[in-house]
């Protein structure tokens, strides 16, 4: 009697590995050293299913052994458990190892996108020993854009025959150019640091740099700005019926002799004309994740990164579809109609959905469609419930009819001059009954025939520098500029931050920052230069979606790396010296300022220190400590928990500096840390 066939079915995580035993039915949960997999008996095939599942990527990219400094371009594949001991991502590296051994026929159900499959590939090459490339050594492909049990099921029979190797060789090809230049670039910066006698954690990448010289251009034509002074001119005018309004010269006056010609028209007969049109106005286009992350910023100040983590649970719950999508397309085959009944047990907005076809954008993704609802159900609450309704209600909108606009114009003509008044009213608003939109009506009377000019009013005003990215815009900017991929845009972003080359949610580039690109631009401007980032973008979509010679096509971008990255070291190391004195002089102020920042007081206990906070990474707690230290050991503790900061109050009780602590969530709490405070022991009471 021959042997039953064993199909392991591998997943990415371990939410999609439980929805797909779900989803095929009848399976045992099973354990294998802490990780748990699922064992399905197919009788009616006489095979048996073992779904397993990774935890993100297994594997990352390392330096091969006898290399030191930079550049380094000899690369290759470990399990993360060999590059940072003790990672805790090893039990499901042996788990699916031992799986792996059980079965003869293998099925990606990883997410479908360059990640999953760079993923999913990596655990057949170097974990089953399958290198996908003979006939019959290949795995098969399941895609889905949700996890809900139909989907499914339903790609689990219809299984592509091999893995997307488009998707695995762009990104593979992706994470060896980040690698080369991250790894050599940042290095290089630590070096020329190193070299006028100092050290500091320093990165820079292939997109990091273009994107940070975005914010520091925008921060520099800021500085520069100069503002100019402009007036505007309105008239208040009244017809015989006593009905007045206020019209607007439609132009700024930039000099300000140009006024006089205004101040003669008090009390002068003019001409009025008033007319009306209606416009229709479609509902937005379907979510893809830039546009979710932007609104999402927009109505609730979730940021990019925040937004696509709280996305990616809801589609791990099988609430929504793939968040990491750039369609604008709600196709039919997602069954849309049947996604509406659902909604409409929970959601009073489906009753304004008429359309018999969604409205669409222009964007597309040949993975995925747009993000949108499945229609499932679960009781959610913060940030996640806030995220989820928007995607419900984009989605509803998008059945919606048009809203119907009625604008108004008031033309007033006196001595060839044309001033105007413009009102708005929404006569059907439509799918603004359940998408939030910022119209804001003004109604105006009906003013036709002569009118007098009562007053004159003129408003003098300055130019305003240009606005400051957004997290929001500067995702945005970065799609824009094809910078970058919907993946990752948002965590380049965070590691600007972490890195401290840019502030606050109105984004300000740091003294670091500028001080960076500065240096850069005069001495390695190749490294910033977002023209050849988007080359290599370039090159590699057209791996993706290539048919012939990926390999060929990978190697080829690999070497133009290499050339480039040998191109930087030439001009480089020429500049090192003056690099890393310019960088070092930036990190010095900002070491200075920070002890500013956090210096509270003289320490009360041997007046010759000053009270400091100052942050444990070990713990990851603040505390407040005298900078005599050894000499003083003078330590308080702070609550948990929270970012401390100083405040300009002083505790009226025992005269000790108010700090702040600033968590997420939560209002700002204002505490004396002083534990003899008299006030303090009585709010402890």
């Amino acid at each position: 009697m021959s042997k039953s066939q064993t199909t392991l079915i591998i997943t990415e995580k371990p939410q999609a590995a439980t929805k797909i035993a779900i989803a095929l039915g009848d399976a045992k949960k099973k354990n294998l050293g802490g990780v748990p997999y699922y064992e399905i008996h197919d009788k009616t095939e006489d095979k048996k299913i073992l779904i397993g599942c990774a935890v993100g990527h297994l594997f990352t990219l390392q330096q091969s052994e006898g290399q030191k400094g930079w550049p380094i371009f000899n690369i290759e594949w470990q399990p993360n458990f060999k590059v940072k001991k003790q990672d805790w991502s090893k039990k499901y590296y042996n788990a699916l190892e031992k799986l792996c051994k059980q079965a003869d026929d293998f099925i990606i159900a990883c997410d479908y996108d360059i990640e999953g499959e760079v993923i999913g590939w990596n655990i057949l090459r170097f974990i089953c020993g399958k290198e996908n490339k003979d006939a019959d050594k290949k795995a098969r492909r399941m895609k889905f854009s949700t996890l809900t049990s139909s989907e499914l099921a339903e790609s689990y029979k219809k299984t592509m025959p091999e893995i997307d190797f488009g998707q695995a060789y762009a990104g593979e090809t992706r994470h060896k150019l980040d690698w080369l230049y991250g790894i050599n670039l940042s290095r290089a910066l630590m070096e020329a640091i190193k070299s006028a006698g100092s050290f500091r954690i320093m990165s820079i990448g292939r997109v990091q740099g273009p994107a940070l010289h975005l914010v520091v251009e925008k921060e520099n034509s800021i500085r520069k700005f100069k503002p100019e002074p402009f007036w505007q001119v309105f008239l208040l005018v009244q017809d015989i019926n006593n009905k007045k309004v206020e019209v607007k010269f439609p132009k700024d006056i930039t000099k300000k002799s140009e006024l006089a010609i205004f101040k003669t028209l008090k009390g002068k007969q003019a001409l009025a004309k008033t007319t009306t049109s209606e416009q229709k106005l479609q509902p937005p286009a379907p979510f893809d994740l830039t546009t979710l992350q932007t609104e999402s910023y927009k109505f609730h100040g979730i940021t990019p990164s925040r937004t696509l983590q709280i996305a990616q649970q809801l589609y791990l719950a099988g609430l929504i579809s793939y968040p990491r999508t750039s369609s604008q397309k709600l196709p039919a085959s997602i069954a849309y109609k049947e996604i509406l009944k659902k909604l409409s047990k929970f959601s009073k907005f489906t009753k304004y959905a008429t359309r018999s076809k969604p409205i669409e954008g222009g964007k597309s993704d040949p993975a995925h469609p747009s993000i949108y609802p499945t229609g499932e159900f679960s009781d959610l609450i913060g940030e996640e419930k806030k995220i989820y309704e928007l995607i419900i209600k984009r989605f509803i909108s998008c059945f919606c009819q048009d809203a119907i606009l009625e604008n108004k114009k008031i033309e007033v003509s006196v001595d060839s001059l044309k001033f105007i008044a413009r009102g708005l009213q929404i006569k059907e608003k439509a799918w603004m009954n359940v998408y939030p939109a910022k119209f804001q009506e003004k109604k105006l009377p009906d003013i036709n025939g002569r009118v007098e000019i009562k007053e004159i009013r003129i408003e003098e005003k300055q130019t305003q520098p240009p606005k400051r990215f957004t997290p929001a815009s500067l995702v945005r900017e970065l799609e824009k500029k094809n910078l970058g991929t919907k993946a990752t845009r948002s965590n380049i972003l965070e590691t600007l931050y972490d890195r401290n080359y840019i502030r606050g949610k109105s984004i300000e580039a740091t003294s670091l920052g500028i001080s960076l690109i500065e240096s850069l631009k005069k001495n390695s401007p190749i490294i910033i230069d977002e023209k050849l980032t988007r080359e290599f973008e370039k090159q590699m979509d057209s791996i993706q979606t290539a048919k012939h010679d990926l390999e060929k096509k990978s190697l080829k971008i690999l070497e133009e790396a290499k050339s480039s990255l040998l191109k930087i070291e030439k001009q480089f190391r020429k500049n090192e010296e003056k690099i890393g004195k310019q960088l070092l002089e930036s990190i010095n102020n900002i070491r200075e300022q920070e002890r500013k920042e956090n210096t509270l007081q003289k320490c009360p206990k041997c007046n010759k220190g000053d009270l400091r906070i100052l942050y444990n990474k070990a713990s990851k707690r603040y505390f407040v400590a005298c900078s005599a230290y050894p000499e003083c050991k003078t330590t308080f503790s702070l609550p948990p928990n929270g970012l401390i900061k100083k405040t300009d109050k002083i505790c009226p009780s025992c005269g000790f500096p108010i700090l702040m602590s600033i968590r997420k969530g939560k209002r700002p709490w204002e505490f004396c840390f002083n534990p003899q405070c008299e006030s303090r022991k009585k709010n402890e009471d």
